[in-house]
C-alpha cells in the first residue's frame, strides 16, 4: 500500500524546490495507471463534458455526473492527491450550498479537495468552504467556467489592469485559505511574479515553466481530442491513431473470419460432443 499523499505532502515538495506533477482522469483504469507512474496530483477536471461527454464546452456537466467520475477515480486511487472539479453553477451559491455541494465530493466521491475558479465574489463562498474543513485549489487565469464573460478561450493577464487583478486575486485567494492555485493561460513572464507572492504552490497550464507544477488534460498528451488543442499542449502519445489502426484490424479480423480463432475459443470434451449429438439424433427419429 502506497503512502497517500497530504496537503503537507504537497508543501513539501514546493519547499524542496521539486516540481509536482498533475493530470487529469476520468475513470478507474487511467487513474490506476496514473497512479501507478506516479502522478501527485490527479484533478477530475470539469474538462470531462468536453473530452468524455461530448458536449461543447464546460457548462453542461452537472454535479452527478461530475461526482460519478470522481468516485472512479478514487476507487483506483492509491497514492495521489484526487481534486473533484466544482462544476458550474455549484459554488457561485449562498455559502451554505457551496459548502453542501462541496462536501459531495468528499464525502460520497471520497475526494480530498475541490477545485473552484476564479476570485472575486466567490471568496467569501471559498472561506465557508475551506472553514467547513474542505480543502478548496483555486483556479486564476483563463477559466473556462467563464468563457462567456472572457469572450472564449483566450490568454489572461496580457494588459497591465488584468495582469495587476490576477496577482491580486491570488493573493485574496491564498488569503482565503486555498492550499494551492492553478494559472492558466496567463503570459508566462507573468507566472513567477505571481508564484513569488505566494506562500502555497502555483501550478501552471499555459503558464510557462516558473511553476511549482505543471498539469495538463490527459486526452490532451494523448492525442484523444482533437476538437480543440491549445498551443500549451504537448503530445506525448498519438493514440487516437494507435486505437484507430486497432478497431480496423478488429473490424478486417471479423469480416475474414479470422477472429475468434480456436485458441480464443473454449471447447468441449469430442466424447461429450458425439453424446450430444446422439441425443438429438435420436430426438429427430422420434419426432418424425
Amino acid at each position: 500500500m502506497k503512502k497517500k499523499l497530504t496537503i503537507p505532502d504537497i508543501y513539501q515538495i514546493k519547499k524542496k524546490g521539486e516540481k509536482a506533477a498533475l493530470l487529469t482522469a476520468y475513470d478507474y483504469p487511467t487513474a490506476l495507471i496514473e497512479d501507478e507512474a506516479g502522478i501527485d496530483i490527479i484533478l477530475v477536471g470539469d474538462s470531462l463534458a468536453m473530452t468524455v461527454l461530448g458536449y461543447k464546452n464546460t457548462l453542461s456537466v452537472t454535479l452527478d455526473e461530475m461526482l460519478v467520475f470522481t468516485k472512479a477515480v478514487t476507487r483506483a486511487v492509491e497514492r495521489a492527491f484526487v481534486v473533484g472539479d466544482m462544476p458550474f453553477l455549484t459554488y457561485k451559491t449562498d455559502p451554505y450550498t457551496a459548502i453542501e455541494n462541496a462536501g459531495r465530493f468528499i464525502q460520497e466521491a471520497n475526494a480530498d479537495a475541490v477545485k473552484l475558479e476564479g476570485a472575486g465574489d466567490i471568496i467569501p463562498n471559498i472561506k465557508a468552504i475551506v472553514g467547513a474543513g474542505i480543502p478548496v485549489m483555486g483556479h486564476i487565469g483563463l477559466t473556462p467556467q467563464s468563457i462567456g464573460i472572457l469572450g472564449g478561450f483566450r490568454v489572461q493577464g496580457t494588459k497591465k489592469e488584468a495582469a495587476l487583478k490576477l496577482i491580486d486575486d491570488a493573493k485574496r485567494l491564498e488569503d482565503a485559505g486555498v492550499f494551492a492555485i492553478i494559472a492558466e493561460s496567463i503570459p508566462s513572464e507573468l507566472t513567477p511574479i505571481i508564484r513569488d507572492k505566494l506562500k502555497i504552490p502555483l501550478y501552471g497550464i499555459g503558464a510557462g515553466p516558473e511553476t511549482d507544477g505543471q498539469i495538463l488534460v490527459v486526452h490532451d498528451i494523448l492525442g484523444l481530442f482533437e476538437d480543440f488543442i491549445p498551443r500549451f499542449v504537448k503530445k506525448y502519445a498519438d493514440l487516437n491513431k494507435i486505437l484507430k489502426d486497432a478497431f480496423k484490424t478488429y473490424i478486417q479480423d471479423i469480416k475474414d473470419g479470422k477472429f475468434p480463432d480456436a485458441e480464443k475459443s473454449y471447447h468441449i470434451d469430442k466424447k461429450v460432443l458425439d453424446e450430444i449429438k446422439k441425443v438429438l439424433l435420436q430426438q429427430e427419429k422420434q419426432n418424425k
